[in-house]
């Protein structure tokens, strides 16, 4: 029996009736993500948002492989309601990797978010804090009508244009687009204390899974006092 609380809510494609979730143990900090992914009316069924609290049976499945290593079986999952600021806080704490680098064990050539198809990671997701400062949200250089992250991690390496795939955070983030003014997400992040991010190998490419924010944020973003 395993007490898990739900760090990364993913989104695929529209169309897609299914979303990708990773957590991490409260009491070893392990991450694990369960599969298979659940449906969306799942989530709704078992109380799957993002800060949920779950207990049940999740065990790694025996066969994983890397990058993928947090792959989890489950089953008998039961929602013990949301965790509190504190409690998403030391949890996020508690599987931090200094850099993008030591967290997935691979050393990224400078500018790349890409590992090469003939060599591999050691994990698939990973924590790291940076600055507000050196997180940016922006649109695609390319792509305007998509959302991407930049940021500076604490070995002073920089990562350009990672999808977002939090989906609350991208779901905000696209109706201050809408409007104009993506940059208030901006002035809101760079307002902040600390900010953790939840970096995901998607196949070969890095993408930011989760950004949480510390400490008083606005609401919509998703803050923990």
């Amino acid at each position: 029996m395993r007490e898990v609380i739900i760090a990364d809510l993913t989104r695929f494609a529209a169309e897609n009736k299914y979303v990708c979730t990773a957590a991490i143990d409260t009491q070893t900090g392990k991450r694990l993500r369960p599969m298979p992914y659940f449906k969306s009316e799942t989530c709704k069924e078992l109380g799957i948002h993002l800060g949920a609290i779950l207990t049940g049976d999740l065990s790694y499945t025996g066969d994983n492989t890397n990058p993928h290593v947090e792959d989890a079986s489950y089953k008998t999952l039961e929602y013990q309601g949301a965790c509190s600021g504190e409690q998403s806080y030391d949890v996020l704490e508690h599987s931090l990797s200094n850099s993008v680098d030591e967290g997935v064990r691979f050393n990224f050539a400078l500018g790349e978010i890409l590992i090469p198809h003939d060599q591999q990671a050691k994990c698939s997701i990973i924590t790291i804090k940076v600055s507000p400062n050196k997180l940016n949200i922006h649109e695609d250089h390319y792509k305007p009508e998509k959302i991407n992250a930049s940021f500076t991690d604490n070995n002073g390496h920089i990562y350009n244009y990672l999808s977002i795939t939090d989906r609350g955070f991208h779901d905000c983030a696209k109706n201050h687009q809408s409007d104009g003014k993506l940059y208030e997400v901006a002035n809101l992040i760079e307002a902040q204390y600390e900010v953790f991010l939840r970096v995901r190998l998607s196949r070969a490419f890095l993408q930011v899974n989760g950004i949480y924010t510390f400490s008083h944020f606005h609401e919509a973003l998703r803050s923990y006092e």
